[in-house]
Parts: structure tokens; sequence; C-alpha cells
């Protein structure tokens, strides 16, 4: 399946040009804390939602994560809200290569995760807050999916924009992601010519001033 061309569009930026972009429109959707478990690439695509809550007395009917990725279609993202908490984990290996298998572009987890070194090998990008060797059996189960959910403080909804990359997550809301992406873009072209600049022997005051840097995060 080709991906959509506002994809192709965002996976040649990062989640800097990204964030900056957001600001000068006034939007959130930058986070922070949720990191590349090992050293994967980039990732982009559309958010499919998973929310988790403590465990109780009714036993979950089926294992977390399997409905959001039967859901999910290939290129998609499965965002997990755990709430920040990093006392077990709410992904592993055995979801993971379900995931990779339906051909999907990653995880991306307000909480903890397992089984990194098998994500490394399945070539399986995973970001979360961090990692443990807990099992979520027991602690946790699946509350809902593909609902709104928070993640890390913005709100995340159903086939919005994901990119994730060294430097964090931002998330775009679907209803603003052509402004967001464009703004994006004029940010990022805008660096290039200010990094082309300083290649070339001027010095980085020089470019910051002549293209206006302080300028660029005006709200528009």
């Amino acid at each position: 399946m080709a991906r959509e061309a506002i994809i192709e569009r965002l996976a040649k930026l990062d989640t800097c040009a990204v964030s900056d972009a957001l600001d000068s429109l006034g939007l959130k959707g930058a986070t922070w804390g949720v990191r590349p478990q090992w050293p994967c690439g980039r990732i982009v695509g559309r958010a499919v939602t998973m929310k988790i809550k403590p465990a109780g007395l009714q036993a979950p009917t089926q294992h977390l994560g399997t409905a959001p990725i039967e859901a999910a279609k290939s290129g998609d993202i499965i965002v997990i809200d755990n709430g920040g908490k990093l006392e077990f984990s709410c992904w592993g290996g055995l979801l993971a290569l379900s995931a990779k298998l339906k051909g999907l572009s990653g995880v991306v987890i307000d909480g903890a995760c397992r089984d990194i070194d098998e994500a490394r090998e399945l070539g399986f990008p995973v970001y979360a807050r961090g990692a443990v060797p807990m099992t979520a059996r027991g602690r946790v189960i699946q509350d809902t999916f593909n609902a709104e959910i928070q993640f890390a403080g913005v709100q995340c909804h159903p086939g919005d924009l994901v990119i994730a990359d060294g430097s964090g997550v931002v998330i775009i809301a679907k209803e603003r992601e052509e402004d967001v992406v464009a703004a994006a873009e004029a940010i990022y072209q805008q660096e290039q010519e200010m990094a082309d600049g300083i290649r070339k022997g001027y010095s980085g005051l020089e470019m910051l001033e002549k293209l206006g840097y302080e300028q660029m995060l005006k709200r528009k």
C-alpha cells in the first residue's frame, strides 16, 4: 500500500522542526521523556491508541495489545497510555513480533516496555519511558483502544499523525496536520539555509540574525 503524501512529507522532517511548527501555530503535541529503547530510526505513521488500567477481579478476555494490532493498518503506530508508569511493562516481545509481521511502523509508550533485545533483533522500533523485566500479567489490563487517550501530557486520537526520533515523540492532530507539516517544512528549509551559510564560513551569529531565527517561531 502506498504511503500517504502527508506521511511521506513528514518522514523528511524531524521532531524538532515539527515541535517548532506547533509552537508557531500555538498548538500542543510535543512530548518529553519518551525515548528510543534501542538505536532505531525515525518512525512516522498514524496513531492506533490503547489505554492501560490496573488489573482487578475480572480477568481479561484477551491479551493486552492484540486488538489494537489487529485493528491497525500497515504503517500505523501503536500509541499506549500507561500514565508514565515504570514499575512494569505493557509491551513485550510477542507483541513486537505480531506488530512487525503486520507491517506496523513502531510503538510509542507513555510507560515501560520489556524484551528490548527481541525488538532490536526484529528491527521493530520501540519508544518508551524505560525498560523493565516485569510482566503486565496480573498487574494491568487493556482498558480501551482506538479512543482518545492522553499521551505524555497531550491528547492523542485515532488517526493522528505521530513522529518519533532520537529527540522524542510528537503528535499532530489530524485536523491540523496540513498546517503543521507545511509550517515544519518552512522551518526546516530555513534551518538548512542557516546551516549551509555556516558551512560556507559565515558565523552562526551572522546567519541567525540574517535569516531571523528568533522570528521563526512567532505565532502565525
